[in-house]
This record gives C-alpha cells, sequence and structure tokens, in this order.
C-alpha cells in the first residue's frame, strides 16, 4: 500500500514549496522546480497544474496518493485561478490556505471567497511561512484531521 500524503496546490508564487519545507520540518535551501514532489509528508504539485484546467486530469491522479488537499490563495496578489466548485472533483477533504497573511490584509475578504466558490473546507487558515504565523495550529489541525 503506498503512503498517502498532503497534497499541496495553488498558483505560482503563492508559497507553495515554502509551506511544504514547514509541514516537512524541512530547513535547507528552497528549490524552484516544474515537477511533482514527493516529500516525507507531502505532495508539491506544480502550479502549471493548477494554472491549466486541462491538467486538472493530473491532479486527480495525484490525488489518489493524497489524504487531503491543501488549497492555496495568496492574499498578496488575488489572482482567480482555481474553477468553480474545484474541491468537488476530489475525493479526498480540501481545506483552504490563505498564504502571506502578513501582506495586503485588505484582500483578506476576496481570498475567503474564491475559497467557498471553489469548496475549500472551513476552517481556512491563514498562514505566513516567514513569520511562522499559523504554521504551528495547521500542523495541529492535519494532524487531528488525519486521526478521524
Amino acid at each position: 500500500m503506498r503512503k498517502k500524503r498532503i497534497m499541496v496546490v495553488g498558483p505560482k508564487g503563492c508559497g507553495k514549496t515554502t509551506l511544504v519545507n514547514a509541514i516537512n520540518d524541512y530547513d535547507g535551501p528552497l528549490r524552484r522546480t516544474q515537477d511533482t514532489i514527493y516529500g516525507p509528508n507531502t505532495i508539491d504539485v506544480p502550479s502549471a497544474y493548477i494554472e491549466n484546467a486541462w491538467m486538472y486530469k493530473h491532479m486527480i491522479a495525484l490525488a489518489q496518493d493524497a489524504w487531503c488537499m491543501l488549497a492555496l490563495v495568496d492574499q498578496s496578489r488575488c489572482a482567480e485561478v482555481y474553477s468553480h466548485g474545484f474541491a468537488r472533483a476530489f475525493r479526498c477533504p480540501v481545506i483552504g490556505i490563505i498564504s502571506k497573511s502578513d501582506l495586503a490584509p485588505e484582500n483578506e475578504t476576496v481570498c475567503i471567497r474564491q475559497l467557498k466558490m471553489i469548496g475549500a473546507a472551513e476552517p481556512y487558515f491563514k498562514v505566513s511561512v516567514p513569520n511562522g504565523t499559523g504554521i504551528e495550529e495547521l500542523k495541529r489541525y492535519l494532524s487531528e484531521l488525519k486521526e478521524r
């Protein structure tokens, strides 16, 4: 049986790899790549998969190895990249993450609206990896969710 992981998706530059490194307790250099990266606890999905609807089929296939998905929206740039009802395409829970929550706080309501539109489950987590905001709360929630 394959190990189930946390799948992390989002647009380019939204902080996916930085969040993945925090979840995996990895403190090394940031490595940008266009490949899917399987970490100890995560699947880091390239932004191209979310930015091109025709690639959703690849995400659906990757989700077979996931017990949950984190859908990131970048509070510093509120570009809408997800299709309406995006979360319904997956059998695992889709959790909404507002990344870079320390930047552009006036965009928070737009981010929440996007997460609701795609069907991401509440609660939504506001995180800022450089500041350490929300990371431990998210890890605790994921741990509790996995135990259910």
